[in-house]
């Protein structure tokens, strides 16, 4: 853990509140978190740290390192809450492959950030910034985040048949966009061996969650490929442990 932060649970404001104290500068939240098991954060408790901050003199910080840029349909998750930040953190995506971050902030919190005080080897160096460029001339074309949401719920539809079909391996999808998790019944590690297995990558995640996080750029026909191979993985995965379970009835 990062020194100097105190973490608190999930969507708990009253701990949020006793955890502010005479040196807390900020509150900083991921709006999905995704090693965290691709829990999706209410807009209601963002709202409420919304709300929490400007009564404390607090700056609010997201960290859209993994969820902005496209991968809920949104250009940056917060935007479905309808809840701003005062600094957020950006990265991945925003490079479309090229290493690249960004820090934004309001003119009020960066109002700091005075020439000498901020500084960075390689910031807004011009490779990266093209790169950016480029990435956002694709992002911000006409349909392309219309595009994500439209196969997210096509993808979410089909994983939650999976659900159905094998609710011994998988219990529950979440996320939004194309940042999506299985939460699993049997061990998330079997099951991301299983999808390896069938030549998918897929990552745990806390909650005993697997992680699927797919190009932004993936047609209808590569999602239908990936429910397929994930099907097979689940079927396996359900034989190996339904059997000990019906040898135990059975006895």
């Amino acid at each position: 853990m990062v020194d100097g932060f105190d973490q608190v649970p999930f969507e708990d404001l009253e701990a949020a509140k006793r955890a502010i104290g005479p040196a807390t500068a900020a509150i900083l939240i991921e709006p999905i978190m995704g090693e965290g098991g691709v829990r999706v954060v209410a807009p209601e408790f963002l709202r409420a740290l919304r709300q929490l901050c400007d009564q404390q003199g607090l700056m609010l910080v997201f960290d859209e390192v993994q969820t902005g840029m496209g991968r809920t349909g949104e250009l940056f998750a917060y935007q479905r809450s309808g809840v701003a930040p005062d600094i957020m953190g950006l990265a991945k995506a925003i490079g479309g492959g090229f290493p690249l971050g960004a820090c934004l902030a309001t003119a009020d919190a960066a109002k700091g950030m005075t020439a000498g005080t901020h500084g960075s080897t390689f910031g807004g160096n011009p490779l990266a910034m093209a790169a950016g460029n480029a990435v956002l001339d694709v992002m911000l074309a006409d349909g392309f985040l219309d595009r994500v949401k439209r196969l997210s719920l096509l993808f979410k539809q089909k994983l939650a048949a999976i659900t159905d079909r094998y609710p011994s391996v998988i219990a529950e999808v979440r996320g939004e966009g194309l940042l999506l998790g299985l939460r699993a019944v049997v061990p998330a590690g079997e099951v991301v061996d299983a999808l390896r297995a069938e030549k998918m990558i897929t990552v745990a995640a806390g909650d005993n969650v697997v992680r699927l996080l797919p190009p932004l750029i993936i047609t209808e026909d590569e999602v239908a490929e990936g429910v397929r191979r994930i099907e097979r993985a689940c079927e396996r995965l359900a034989k190996k442990h339904d059997r000990p379970r019906a040898q135990g009835a059975a006895g």
